[in-house]
C-alpha cells in the first residue's frame, strides 16, 4: 500500500495533468472548485482520471464528498469507502 506521500504525488500529478493547474498551487487544503478553478466537467474527468490511476471505481455518492484534495488522500487511502 503507498503511504500518503506517494499517495499525494500521484493525486497531484493527475490534477494537474487534468486541471492544467501549476504543481505548487496543489496542497492537501486545496478545494477543487474554489482554489483551483474546476468547474462540474473539470470534477467529473478528474475523478475518471482518479479512477484509472488508482485502478479504483468511485461511486457517484462517494464522489459528491470528494470537493478537496484531503477529502481524496483520506479516500484513495481507504479511509473513505
Amino acid at each position: 500500500m503507498p503511504n500518503q506521500q506517494e499517495i499525494f504525488e500521484r493525486v497531484a500529478k493527475v490534477i494537474v495533468e487534468t486541471l492544467k493547474v501549476d504543481r505548487d498551487k496543489i496542497t492537501p487544503a486545496s478545494r477543487f472548485v474554489e482554489d483551483l478553478n474546476a468547474d462540474s466537467l473539470d470534477r467529473l474527468t478528474l475523478l475518471m482520471q482518479l479512477e484509472e490511476e488508482f485502478e479504483r471505481k468511485i461511486s457517484d455518492e462517494d464522489a459528491q464528498g470528494l470537493t478537496s484534495v484531503k477529502a481524496v488522500l483520506d479516500y484513495i487511502g481507504g479511509q473513505g469507502a
